[in-house]
Order: structure tokens, then C-alpha cells, then sequence
């Protein structure tokens, strides 16, 4: 190619550049274009695959339908601090059995900043290999700038997924006003190949995405969603209200708030307890969808404090802990993350063992 070459999947066309390389500059990091291509090549025949996605609709629209709790998973590493490929699709093939709605890849809770562009977008692939067509793939694609983002975006859409995750780009925070923030996500979205599901999680970027902007984004026929981590409800229902002409979703970031945030008009959850007690946050989904309040409030008061000794309290390294005691792959996390010490250790455990978990 020496120019530039166009291939129409469905009604989208993509421009590739010529080879041999471009920039992603996600951390900085150089990718053969030729690597691009393929991954376009293999999206363009993912549909004769067989795979359906659930849609709802509105108006005349279809938009995809986001409902359902989602494990954000995490990433395990070998020995020698490389992705372990045998133990994640171990993982995935027990995901398999529980009613989630399907998967976040390459959340938080997967280190996606310690790993490579290439390992971000190979694991994802991976996962769409493993999982049954039925399950979503909501593959987080953040960069800080918008550049980057977008080009993110496409390469986790080639790999497979079916929505991309986008959190706010936080390193010049000072600056990310309303204006910088709903710019960069208005032009992600209008070039992704696959729906955009906004991300606030101020407890890592120091950022709220503000209401308004939410409400603006709301109206872009390529916004489907917001996870929102934060965990004030008041917000999470305001959010609810302002976008609800838009048939606009939202999920609770964390399993902490999550009858709350159906309470309120949430649809669903990325939960990282999920990655653990996946039947049990399934279990508190499908009550509250039923109106069974009482025991959702029962069962919602036993995953609080579990809930938050792997989130805020111990982080990451607490997830994989727990991972590893029931029955999952979870292993060491990527440097600079460090392991619990044993104070750390002893007091997770009692905090799932006093909610009856262990």
C-alpha cells in the first residue's frame, strides 16, 4: 500500500495508513500497521461467525443492550511477570457457568496501565477466542489523549470486542473541564466501530465526569452507557433522570452500591467482587430486578465489607488473593503493585469470613 486503502464493513469505512508503522501512542509504544489490518481484516468477518449481540430499542434505533452484571477480570501473570494465557481462558471457562451478562477486559482491575499496548490488545482477543458468543466483551480503551483513545478503540474493536470502556484522561486533570472532556469523548464516538460506554472512576483519576457532560454525551447515537464507581447514588439517579428520553444505561461501578443503583435506575454492574462471589452478585441482580427488596437488602449488607476490602481498602492485589482462594487463577500482581503483607492478608480473610464467605 503506498497511498491509503479503504474497506467497508457494514455500513463503516475505515482508512488505513501506509505501511510500514504508526505510532499508538498509548505509553508510547510502536505497532506494524500490517498488525491493524489483520485485526480489521479478522472484524470483517466476525458477523458470518454466528455471533449475536442483544440490542434494545429505541425509536426507530437499535442501541446494545447493556443490562446484566460484568466481572472486570483480572490479569494473571507468570512467574516471570508475563500474561499467563493458560490460567486466564482456566478463568474464563469458570466465568462461563455464571449468568454474567459478560466480561470487562482490560478495566482497572486487569492493570491495564502496566501492560503494553500489544498485551492489551492480545488479551482481549484471547478472551473473544474463549468466551461463548453470547457474552459481551466490553474492552476498556482509555489513553490520555484522544489520539490514542481512538486508535485503541479500533484495535480492541478488531480483537473482538463488542463495546469499548473509555475513562476520563486524568494526567492534566487541572484542565479536564467539561469542554476538554465532552470534546474528547464526542470524537472517540464518532469514529468507533463499536459502542462507547463512559467511565468515571474518580478514586483512581481524581476525576468525576460532571453530570452535564454525561447528559450532553447521552444525546450521541454511539454513547450507549456510563459505569459510574464513584458511588453516590444522588448522582447515579440524577444521571438516571437526565438521560432517560436517551435510553441511556447505567451500570454501578462496584458491587458495594449496587441495589442502590437499581434502586435508582441502574441496569446493571462491573463488579470486581464478581470476579469471586459471581453467583452471589448475580444472585443480588436478579433480586432486585425481581422486587425481592428484603432479601436483596440481606444478601447487599454480606458483600460490603468484602466488597470493599478488595476495592478501596487492599486494591488489586486483594482481588487476586481472594481469586486464588476460591478456586481461581488471580497470582501476583505486575510491578509496582505489591502482594498484601501478611497484617493485610489476615484482615481480608476476616472480612470475608465474618460475612459467612469462608
Amino acid at each position: 500500500m503506498t497511498t491509503s486503502q479503504t474497506v467497508t464493513i457494514g455500513s463503516l469505512q475505515k482508512t488505513f495508513w501506509s505501511l510500514p508503522v504508526f505510532r499508538l501512542t498509548c505509553f508510547g509504544t510502536w505497532i506494524p500497521r500490517l498488525l491493524m489490518w489483520t485485526m480489521w481484516s479478522l472484524r470483517s468477518i466476525r458477523p458470518a461467525c454466528g455471533r449475536r449481540v442483544a440490542l434494545r430499542q429505541h425509536g426507530s434505533a437499535s442501541r446494545l443492550d447493556l443490562r446484566g452484571i460484568y466481572p472486570p477480570i483480572a490479569t494473571p501473570f507468570t512467574q516471570r511477570g508475563e500474561v499467563d494465557y493458560e490460567q486466564l481462558r482456566a478463568n474464563l471457562h469458570k466465568y462461563s457457568a455464571i449468568p454474567f451478562r459478560g466480561l470487562v477486559v482490560q478495566g482497572s482491575n486487569g492493570e491495564y496501565p502496566y501492560l503494553t499496548v500489544e498485551e492489551r490488545i492480545d488479551v482481549v482477543g484471547r478472551v473473544r477466542n474463549v468466551l461463548p458468543k453470547d457474552k459481551l466483551i466490553m474492552a476498556g480503551s482509555g489513553c490520555e489523549s484522544t489520539r490514542a483513545t481512538i486508535q485503541m478503540s479500533e484495535a480492541m474493536a478488531h480483537a473482538g470486542a463488542d463495546a469499548v470502556l473509555v475513562v476520563t484522561p486524568c494526567f492534566y486533570r487541572g484542565r479536564m473541564d467539561s469542554r476538554a472532556l465532552a470534546h474528547h469523548y464526542t470524537q472517540v464516538a464518532d469514529v468507533s466501530p463499536v459502542p462507547v460506554v463512559l467511565y468515571s472512576v474518580p478514586g483512581n483519576t481524581g476525576l468525576d465526569l460532571p453530570v452535564e457532560v454525561v447528559a450532553h454525551l447521552s444525546q450521541h447515537p454511539n454513547i450507549v452507557g456510563l459505569k459510574d464507581s464513584g458511588g453516590d447514588i444522588t448522582r447515579i439517579g440524577l444521571i438516571v433522570h437526565k438521560t432517560r428520553k436517551q435510553d441511556f444505561q447505567v451500570l454501578a461501578g462496584s458491587a458495594g452500591f449496587l441495589m442502590a443503583a437499581y434502586a435508582v435506575g441502574a441496569v446493571g454492574g462491573v463488579c470486581a467482587l464478581a470476579n469471586v462471589l459471581g453467583a452471589q452478585v448475580c444472585e443480588l441482580e436478579k433480586l432486585c430486578e425481581s422486587g425481592r427488596w428484603k432479601e436483596a437488602r440481606e444478601l447487599q449488607y454480606r458483600l460490603i465489607e468484602p466488597n470493599t476490602a478488595v476495592t478501596r481498602k487492599f486494591g488489586v492485589a486483594a482481588l487476586k488473593q481472594a481469586m486464588d482462594w476460591f478456586g481461581y487463577h488471580g497470582g501476583a500482581t505486575r510491578s509496582p503493585l505489591q502482594p498484601l503483607s501478611d497484617a493485610e492478608t489476615r484482615q481480608l480473610q476476616q472480612d470475608f469470613a465474618t460475612n459467612g464467605w469462608l
